[in-house]
C-alpha cells in the first residue's frame, strides 16, 4: 500500500560476503534492515492522516510500452553508489571490496583503486562516493566507509595516478551491523551531505548531538557548513536509516528512509526538522515532527538511492526488487508513483542521473539478500523520459 502525505511542521570473495550478511540478516531484530525480510506487523492503529492518505489512488502499474533498460557493466560485487566526474566517466564503490571503480559510458573499466582502512560488516563497508563541485581544480572526491571503530567520511585527491592525499574530515560516526546510511551528495548550495542510520540503536536518532540517525551538512574540510541549525553537523535528525538524497530543479532537497515494520518514506528534507524516528513510523501526525510525502509499505520499497530527472523522483527499491518512479508538480507534491521493472532485475541499490540525462542504476543481488543470476551485479542503464506513464 502507498499512500501520500504533505510535509508538516510537524566471484570467492563476494561469496565469503555474502554468507556474512544471510547471517547477518537472519539474526538482525529489525525489519527492512537494509531491505531485509519484514517482522510481524504493527499492531497500532493508523493515525487520521494515514487514514485519510489511505484513501488516494494506488500506485499506477507499470506502462506497456515502457523501454527495457540496457546493462553497461557486468560482474561487479554489490555496487553502492555511482558519482560522476566531469567529462562523463563515474565512480563506483563496492561495498565488500573496498574498490572504487572508474567507469565510462560505453562500460569500460578505466581505472581500480582500493580504499585502505576498508572493514565490511554487515551492511557496513565502502558506501557513498561524492565528487567535489570544484573538481577541475581542487580534484577532491570524497567516500564513507566503515572502518575498524566507525563510520567516517574521507577526502581524497584522484588523478591519473590514482588516490593520493587521505584526509578523514569526518569520523566516530557510530557504526553497526545494520543501518549505517552512507549516502553522500554535494547539494545545490555547494556543501556536501551525508547519510547515518542509527544502527540499530534507537536513541541516538533523537540526540542531537550524536552524528547516527542524521542527515549531516559540511564543508569539504569536515567542518559544520555555516547556517547548520545547531552549530554542529546535524542538518536534520529523527532518521532511522537513510541511503537517498536529491534534489529536484528547484533545489528542494529529498531523501529516502529505511521503515521498521510498515511504512518506507520519502521526505522532504528542510533545515533544523525533526523526521520523528523512533517516535513516528510513516504519517505520525504529531506535533514536533515532520511527516513524510509518501510512504510504502517495507515490502513494496526498502529505497535506498534517489534521484531526480525529467520531473520525477528515482527510488531504487531492495526488498521491494522495482524502480520507483514518483512524479513532482512545481510545489514539490508527489503524484502517483509508477512501479517500474518490478522483480526483472531484483534487489535496486543507486540511482543517479548521468550528464546525458540517462539514470543509472545498480543491482545489490550479492549483498546477502538477494539471489544472484549470471552476470550480476550490474550497472543499468535507463532511459527516464521515456519511463513516463
Amino acid at each position: 500500500m502507498i499512500t501520500a502525505g504533505r510535509a508538516g511542521t510537524r566471484p570467492l570473495a563476494v561469496l565469503a560476503m555474502a554468507a556474512v550478511n544471510v547471517l547477518v540478516a537472519a539474526t538482525a531484530a529489525c525489519s527492512g534492515a537494509d531491505g531485509g525480510t519484514s517482522g510481524p506487523a504493527a499492531t497500532a492503529a493508523p493515525s487520521r492522516a494515514e487514514s485519510e492518505a489511505a484513501t488516494r489512488p494506488p500506485a499506477q502499474s507499470e506502462p506497456a510500452a515502457v523501454d527495457r533498460p540496457r546493462t553497461l557493466v557486468s560482474g561487479l560485487s554489490v555496487p553502492w553508489a555511482i558519482a560522476f566526474l566531469p567529462g562523463g566517466n563515474a565512480l563506483v564503490t563496492e561495498r565488500g571490496s573496498g574498490r572504487l571503480l572508474q567507469v565510462t559510458p560505453q562500460g569500460r573499466t578505466l581505472q581500480t583503486d582500493v580504499i585502505e582502512g576498508v572493514s565490511p560488516s554487515g551492511e557496513g563497508g565502502l558506501l557513498g562516493v561524492a565528487v567535489s563541485p570544484d573538481f577541475a581544480t581542487d580534484r577532491y572526491i570524497f567516500v564513507y566507509f566503515t572502518a575498524d571503530d566507525d563510520n567516517r567520511v574521507v577526502r581524497y585527491r584522484y588523478g591519473d595516478r590514482g588516490l593520493s592525499d587521505p584526509v578523514a574530515i569526518v569520523t566516530g560516526i557510530p557504526k553497526g551491523d545494520i543501518h549505517n546510511g552512507g549516502r553522500l551528495a554535494f547539494g545545490p548550495d555547494g556543501y556536501l551531505y551525508a547519510s547515518t542510520g542509527e544502527i540499530g540503536d534507537v536513541g541516538h536518532a533523537q540526540d542531537r548531538d550524536s552524528l547516527a540517525g542524521k542527515i549531516l551538512r559540511m564543508t569539504v574540510d569536515g567542518r559544520p557548513a555555516p547556517g547548520n541549525p545547531f552549530g554542529n553537523l546535524v542538518w536534520t535528525y529523527g532518521h532511522r536509516n537513510v541511503q537517498g538524497l536529491a534534489w529536484d530543479r528547484h533545489g528542494r532537497m529529498y531523501a529516502t528512509e529505511f521503515g521498521q515494520y510498515t511504512y518506507d518514506e520519502i521526505n522532504l528534507i528542510e533545515k533544523g526538522r525533526n523526521y520523528g524516528w523512533p517516535q513516528a513510523e510513516g504519517m505520525g501526525g504529531k506535533p514536533g515532527f515532520t511527516d513524510p510525502l509518501l510512504t510504502w509499505s517495507t515490502d513494496e520499497a526498502s529505497p535506498s538511492g534517489l534521484a531526480y530527472a525529467d520531473g520525477a523522483l528515482w527510488a531504487a527499491a531492495l526488498r521491494g526488487r522495482r524502480l520507483w518512479r514518483v512524479p513532482l508538480d512545481d510545489s514539490g507534491r508527489t503524484g502517483r508513483p509508477v512501479a517500474l521493472y518490478t522483480g526483472d532485475y531484483g534487489r535496486l541499490r543507486a540511482v543517479v542521473t548521468a550528464p546525458d540525462g540517462m539514470l543509472w542504476v545498480s543491482t545489490s543481488n550479492w549483498d546477502g539478500r538477494g539471489d544472484p543470476r549470471d552476470g550480476d551485479d550490474r550497472i543499468l542503464v535507463v532511459p527516464p523520459a521515456t519511463s513516463a506513464d
